[in-house]
């Protein structure tokens, strides 16, 4: 099992420093309905992710499995292809950068959050989590990583566990910091978004680029 953490970890820690999902918490933290909001939000969050390793978990368990020693050349195929698209997305997301001094677009969908019920946010903190190409492709790797070691339900599900909790941090800490103490961790977390808004794109770039070459070369080595 501890194999398997070890593989997750990069995945989890991927999903976990995602600029737009912290900036849209830390927007909801400073809007006026801000403690309903990052709650929907971060419970969302949580499920979403959750949720999409654990499909794949389940997906990737009833690919043959053989000796830990034999080829896995379905697992590798699979590995091969979500590096792949990570590759992809960085570049994307390279190239995507402002140009110095720029100020960077944000999504439009970022503009209504002070009107946003807590409903919504649920939603939206699922979808960012669960259907945002770069996430889905994160929690699949995850995903395949623990449904292929045959690790059984229980141990398979400690790891979920631990893979959802390190890849929620980021917006659960902010979330549960500020409703703590919100008059100390305004200003503080005001400064986090406005670096986040100027260094999302080559923070992901680097990011995916290193998963990325990780998942290939797990591939390689499955064949």
């Amino acid at each position: 099992m501890g194999a398997v953490i070890g593989d997750i970890l990069p995945l989890a820690v991927g999903i976990a420093i995602s600029p737009v999902p912290i900036i849209a918490a830390i927007l909801m933290l400073l809007s006026p309905k801000a403690r309903a909001t990052s709650i929907g939000f971060l419970g969302g969050w949580v499920l979403g992710i959750a949720a999409a390793a654990t499909v794949f978990t389940l997906l990737s368990a009833v690919l043959p499995q053989g000796d830990a020693d034999d080829p896995k050349p379905i697992t590798a195929v699979m590995q091969l292809v979500l590096g792949a698209g990570l590759l992809l997305l960085a570049l994307r997301q390279w190239r995507s950068r402002p140009a110095p001094g720029a100020e960077p677009p944000l999504p439009k969908w970022m503009a209504g959050i002070d009107s946003m019920t807590a409903g919504r946010a649920f939603g939206l903190g699922f979808l960012l989590a669960a259907v945002n190409p770069k996430n889905l492709l994160l929690g699949a790797g995850a995903g395949l990583a623990i449904g292929s070691a045959g690790l059984g339900a229980g141990p398979s599900a400690l790891v979920l566990l631990v893979f959802t909790v390190i890849a929620a941090a980021s917006v659960a800490v902010p979330v549960i910091a500020y409703l703590a103490a919100s008059d100390r961790m305004a200003a503080p977390l005001e400064r986090l978004r406005g670096w986040l808004v100027h260094n999302n794109a080559t923070v992901m770039a680097v990011l995916l680029l290193v998963i990325g070459v990780v998942l290939i070369g797990k591939g390689i080595g499955n064949f």
